[in-house]
């Protein structure tokens, strides 16, 4: 008997658990980084990074995924350039957090950053340099490398989307700080007011 009703109890928790899952669902929760959009202020976009580089590729993803900006592979050609002064993938770091009692590492924390900054298609400057950084704590175990391995990459993987997700609320946030650039199209006849570089400061290091 003891058992049936363990079994019970243990299919009730499930059936709640799934019951939730499903409630979120419906109610349009997305996980971080999925859904977002945002209204870029230019027409045509470089992004300052190597195109192998696995931030680059999410980025401009993203970029195209809001429509209306086309993502050019010269900055010459670009309304907006995104001028990376350090790039994620050299600076990632991974440090030790804590120690066991008998002295070997028990955690590691995960440091990914970015510095970055936004200029016009003359070179002036829309957003001055701006750092963000993200942080994830690991556990380790030595008897289980491979599995924290993945573990690792995991971690930087969604450390990279929550990162390109506060990159784009950031340039788009260009269009809000006073500049205003002229959409897709042919030009309105008639002078048209230049856009005036923000002054927004750099962002505060996220943990």
């Amino acid at each position: 008997m003891a058992t049936t009703s363990k079994f019970f109890r243990r299919g009730a928790l499930y059936a709640a658990v799934l019951a939730a899952s499903l409630t979120v669902s419906a109610c349009g929760f997305h996980l971080r980084g999925e859904g977002g959009h945002y209204t870029l202020p230019f027409p045509t976009m470089y992004v300052g990074l190597p195109e192998s580089s696995p931030l680059a590729i999410d980025l401009k993803r993203n970029i195209r995924a809001n429509g209306g900006t086309t993502v050019v592979s010269s900055a010459k050609d670009a309304d907006g350039v995104i001028e990376v002064l350090s790039n994620p993938e050299k600076t990632k770091s991974k440090t030790i957090l804590s120690l066991n009692s008998n002295g070997r590492v028990r955690q590691y924390l995960l440091t990914y950053n970015i510095v970055f900054r936004v200029l016009d298609k003359q070179g002036a400057e829309l957003l001055g340099p701006t750092q963000l950084m993200l942080t994830r704590p690991i556990d380790f175990n030595e008897t289980q490398l491979l599995a924290k391995e993945q573990e690792e990459a995991l971690l930087y993987k969604d450390m990279q989307t929550d990162l390109v997700q506060q990159m784009m609320r950031r340039i788009a946030a260009v269009k809000t700080a006073g500049v205003s650039l002229p959409p897709p199209g042919p030009a309105a006849a008639g002078p048209q007011p230049s856009g005036q570089p923000s002054t927004l400061p750099p962002a505060v290091p996220i943990q």
